[in-house]
């Protein structure tokens, strides 16, 4: 059980990460990208760089440390931008 949940987890994060890139990748080919705020541009390049990472461990990579429900928010709040798009 517990690696049915370790895996259900891993497959989560990359699943997530994957759609999170992919939007990232959209703002940055529509320009869009540097009209972001410095903390999203911040956690997006986070992203780019650590696409294997939890949102525990982008949290504690920032300038500012964050919490997993902090880098939670701007992860989506970039999607939401993009989506918009």
């Amino acid at each position: 059980r517990l690696v049915n949940c370790e895996t259900a987890n891993l497959n989560k994060t990359i699943n997530a990460s994957i759609e999170q890139i992919a939007a990232i990748r959209k703002l940055q080919e529509t320009g869009k990208f540097n009209k972001l705020n410095d903390n999203l541009k911040e956690i997006a390049n986070l992203r780019l760089e650590n696409p294997d990472s939890t949102y525990e461990e982008l949290g504690k990579m920032l300038s500012k440390p964050i919490g997993k429900s902090g880098v939670s928010h701007r992860l989506e709040k970039i999607s939401k931008i993009a989506n918009e798009i």
